[in-house]
C-alpha cells in the first residue's frame, strides 16, 4: 500500500518536471523569427553593398573581428571574460570558417539575436542585445556589404578557454529573454528626425553602452536607453573608465557642446580631450567615418540625457595653483608632465589635452589615469595621417609609488578632487595591462 502511494506521488512529482525540461529544451533551442525567411539574394547592388560598409562603420565591426596584419574581418581578437577567454570569430564569406553559407535570415538572428545556424548560442560580447536595434534596411545591406565587398579568409576559428561545464552555451538563451531586447529601434513620436536619428545609431549600431553603461551581476547593461539613469553614465571596463556620456559636469559631457562632440567625434580632439584607451580603436575605425549629419544627430541626442549631480559631485571649477617642490608628485608632474600639459594644467588645446579638469581627474576611478600613464596612448589617425602627439609610456621610468605620487598631485591641484591613487593599485594594473602600440591600427574595409 504504501508503495503504490509512493510510486503515485513520485509519478505526479515527474510529470511536471518532464513539462518542465520540454518546455526548457523547446525554449533554448528554437530559432528566432527572422522576416526574411522566405528572402533568397543570389545579387547585390553596389549601392547596397556601399551602404553596408557605411553601416560597418558606424557599427564598428572591425574592433572586435579584425586584427592588425590580418585579413579585416578575419576574426582572432581575444577578449577576456571573468569565465576565460574568448576569441572573435571569421565573419568573412569564407565558406569553411566565417559566414559564407549563411542565408540573410541566418545572418539576421546572428547579428540582431545572437543565434548562429543551427541554434549555437553566441556570447553577448557580440554586442546583439545592442544590434537588435538595427533597422532590416541596414541588416540587408550590412549582409550585402559581408557577402560581396568583403575578402573571404581561410582562417579557422579559435576555440574558447573556458572550461566545462562553464562553456555550455544553452543558458545564454535564458539570460537573453531576461536582458536581451527583441526589437528593432521605435523612433519616438515626441521627438524631431535628427534626435531619433541619433538614439538610433548611440543605442543600435553604435552600441556605445557596451562600455558605457555599468553592468550588472549578470554582466548586463543596467540600462538600454534613455529610459534607465544608468544608460551611458560611466563604467569600469578591461582596465579603463569609459566615462559619462550624459550631462555630467564632471564626468561626462557637461561643459561640451554639441559642435565639440562633432568635433571630437570627427577628429579625435577638442579643447576639453583627446582619444585614448579603448576609444581610440573606435575612432581610428570608426567615429571619424561617419557623416556629419550622424555626427551631429549623436551630439543632439547625448546631449539631451540629463546628468546626476548626486552621483557626479560639485562642479569642477578651475582654481589656481602655485609650484610646489614638497608635495609629493609635484616634481615629476613639473620634470615628466608639464612640458605637454604646462604647469598650469591646461594643456595646449586642441593638440595636450588639459589636466584640469579632465574626466579621469574627476572620476573616482582612477583606472584611465593610471593606465594611460603606465602604458601611453595609441596612435590616432585623422585622414589618414598617423597624429605627431602620443601619450609616453612611463612604465619603465616610474615606480608604482612615483606613478601614484604624481596621479595623486594631478587628481588634487587645480581644483580636480577625484582623489588620491595608491600604490597597490598601479602595481595591479602595471600586472595585468601592456604597453599601448605605437603603430596605428586602423584597417581598410577594402
Amino acid at each position: 500500500m504504501n508503495n503504490r502511494r509512493f510510486a503515485r506521488t513520485a509519478g505526479w512529482l515527474v510529470l511536471p518536471c518532464v513539462v518542465a525540461a520540454g518546455v526548457l529544451a523547446w525554449y533554448v533551442t528554437r530559432q528566432p523569427a527572422s522576416p526574411f525567411e522566405q528572402q533568397q539574394t543570389t545579387s547585390f547592388d553596389p549601392a547596397l553593398v556601399s551602404r553596408g560598409e557605411y553601416v560597418a562603420r558606424v557599427s564598428d565591426c572591425v574592433a572586435c573581428h579584425s586584427l592588425p596584419g590580418k585579413t579585416p574581418f578575419a576574426g582572432g581578437l581575444e577578449m577576456a571574460t571573468p569565465l576565460g577567454a574568448i576569441h572573435a570569430t571569421n565573419i568573412t564569406p569564407d565558406r569553411e570558417h566565417g559566414i559564407g553559407t549563411y542565408s540573410l535570415a541566418d545572418f539576421d538572428r546572428a547579428v540582431r539575436h545572437g543565434v548562429a545556424p543551427g541554434g549555437r548560442r553566441l556570447y553577448p560580447a557580440m554586442p546583439y542585445p545592442s544590434y537588435v536595434k538595427l533597422s532590416d534596411d541596414d541588416i540587408q545591406a550590412l549582409y550585402a556589404f559581408f557577402m560581396k565587398g568583403v575578402q573571404p579568409a581561410n582562417e579557422p576559428n579559435l576555440p574558447s578557454s573556458i572550461p566545462w561545464p562553464l562553456n555550455l552555451r544553452w543558458p545564454i538563451a535564458l539570460w537573453n529573454g531576461v536582458f536581451a531586447p527583441t526589437a528593432t529601434y521605435a523612433a519616438k513620436p515626441g521627438q524631431d528626425a535628427l534626435w531619433n536619428r541619433g538614439a538610433y545609431i548611440v543605442q543600435g549600431p553604435g552600441h556605445c553602452g557596451s562600455c558605457h553603461t555599468p553592468r550588472g551581476l549578470a554582466f548586463n547593461e543596467k540600462a538600454l536607453d534613455e529610459s534607465g539613469a544608468p544608460f551611458l553614465a560611466g563604467a569600469l571596463l578591461d582596465g579603463w573608465y569609459a566615462p559619462s556620456l550624459r550631462q555630467d559636469h564632471n564626468t561626462g559631457l557637461g561643459r561640451w557642446s554639441e559642435e565639440q562632440i562633432v568635433q571630437f567625434l570627427k577628429t579625435g580632439r577638442n579643447q576639453h580631450a583627446v582619444v585614448y584607451g579603448s576609444m581610440t580603436e573606435a575612432f581610428n575605425n570608426s567615429t571619424q567615418f561617419m557623416q556629419d549629419d550622424d555626427l551631429a544627430a549623436i551630439a543632439r541626442y547625448l546631449k539631451s540625457l540629463p546628468g546626476d549631480p548626486q552621483r557626479d559631485g560639485s562642479p569642477w571649477q578651475y582654481q589656481a595653483a602655485t609650484a610646489r617642490s614638497d608635495v609629493p608628485g609635484a616634481h615629476t608632474y613639473a620634470t615628466r608632465c608639464a612640458s605637454c600639459h604646462g604647469l598650469d594644467g591646461k594643456g595646449q588645446p586642441d593638440w595636450m589635452p588639459p589636466l584640469a579638469g579632465a574626466t579621469s581627474a574627476l572620476a573616482k576611478e582612477n583606472a584611465s589615469a593610471i593606465n594611460i600613464t603606465l602604458n601611453g596612448s595609441q596612435r590616432v589617425v585623422t585622414a589618414g595621417m598617423p597624429d605627431a602627439y602620443r601619450m609616453p609610456a612611463f612604465r619603465e621610468q616610474l615606480s608604482d609609488q612615483e606613478i601614484a605620487d604624481v596621479l595623486s598631485y594631478v587628481r588634487g591641484t587645480w581644483g580636480n578632487h577625484g582623489g588620491a591613487v595608491d600604490a597597490k593599485a598601479v602595481s595591479k594594473l602595471r600586472g595585468h595591462t601592456d604597453p599601448a602600440s605605437s603603430s596605428p591600427i586602423i584597417l581598410h574595409m577594402r
